[in-house]
């Protein structure tokens, strides 16, 4: 599979249109534990990436998208999770920097170093009930999956299933991070909304990108 910049946008804009589907769940979600806005948000966030790639070149270089869509959520989203989302974006482009086509590996690589980014930013970790409850176990998956020999695809529905995993696991847990961190133990018993969008954005992302490969053959 070779993935264009073309398809970057395609996969890019998928999310969008999920995000914007589920946005008042989101929302939902967030009013449990924090100011109800996280849909809102994301949504505003990645409707500006959606105007932002559509100027963008489909035969040009797969890191000036992500270059793109990481400053233009920056922009939209005042949120703390702009800054986190753009890095992550910064980072992703930057380990595809000059290639014009990505193979899965690529992707896969794409990935963890954007959630390295979004780790190393918000300083949180596994189970401090935030985005990185989702995105970290969804990468060990991956590369566990990787380190057994398995097909890069396959790593990647690993990727979700981990993602998914780890985000109905913040359900139990305690928010130690946030706006969310003020309710003590009443944060427990709601899944955190930034875990949830996290999922929703990989599952989509894998989703996206598999029907590219089914389209290829």
């Amino acid at each position: 599979m070779q993935i264009t910049a073309g398809d970057v946008k395609k996969i890019l804009c998928d999310i969008a249109d999920a995000i914007e589907r589920e946005k008042d769940y989101l929302s939902e979600l967030d009013r449990a534990v924090g100011d109800g806005d996280h849909g809102v948000s994301m949504s505003v966030g990645w409707q500006a990436i959606r105007e932002r790639i559509g100027e963008i070149d489909d035969r040009g270089e797969c890191s000036e998208v992500f270059k793109a869509a990481g400053m233009s959520f920056l922009n939209a989203v005042g949120a703390s999770v702009g800054p986190l989302y753009a890095t992550a974006f910064i980072r992703a482009a930057a380990s595809v920097q000059g290639k014009t086509e990505l193979d899965v590996t690529d992707i896969m690589n794409l990935l963890a170093a954007a959630v390295n980014g979004i780790k190393e930013r918000g300083k949180a970790e596994v189970g401090d009930k935030t985005m990185i409850d989702t995105w970290v176990p969804a990468i060990e998956a991956m590369k566990e999956a990787e380190s057994k020999g398995q097909e890069p695809l396959f790593c990647l529905e690993a990727a979700v299933a981990g993602g998914k995993k780890g985000m109905e696991a913040t359900t139990q847990m305690l928010s130690q991070i946030g706006r969310s961190s003020r309710l003590g133990s009443r944060s427990i018993g709601h899944q955190d909304p930034g875990a949830t969008s996290g999922y929703l954005i990989l599952l989509t992302f894998v989703q996206s990108l598999k029907e590219i490969g089914t389209r290829q053959i």
